[in-house]
């Protein structure tokens, strides 16, 4: 049972993590267009527990350090003499791919936990007989 339990608890710390990736690549992607905005990025780390199965811990968001683009728009508020501002530094395509990866990665956590769930009450079914 505790090899359920502790399956269980694994798959939660996936869900966790992939929550947190799924938050920061959402907020990438509303700030897409704020001038000067620096992208965020997710590190994962694989922790040991004690039961000898391992879980994984998101660390806090980090700013990226890719170059900001520069935009030519004269007319902008922003802009400076020569007619350029600093643009985000986030790439669409990139982080709407995170994004799908990340909701898939947290679906495959939870059919993982709901697999789990599933086979101890089958297992607490069979133990009250």
């Amino acid at each position: 049972m505790s090899d359920l339990l502790s399956s269980m608890q694994s798959s939660v710390s996936g869900m966790t993590a992939q929550s947190m990736r799924l938050r920061v690549s959402s907020e990438n992607i509303a700030n897409s267009d704020t001038p000067g905005y620096h992208g965020k990025i997710v590190r994962f780390a694989q922790v040991a527990a004690g039961d000898g199965t391992s879980r994984v811990v998101s660390g806090p968001p980090e700013l990226s350090n890719a170059s900001l683009e520069r935009i030519y728009a004269p007319g902008h508020p922003l802009a400076d003499a020569e007619g350029y501002y600093d643009g985000s530094n986030v790439n669409l395509m990139v982080e709407i791919a995170d994004a799908r990866e990340a909701q898939r990665s947290y679906e495959a956590n939870l059919k993982m936990f709901d697999q789990a769930r599933a086979m101890s009450s089958s297992l607490l079914d069979l133990l009250r007989r």
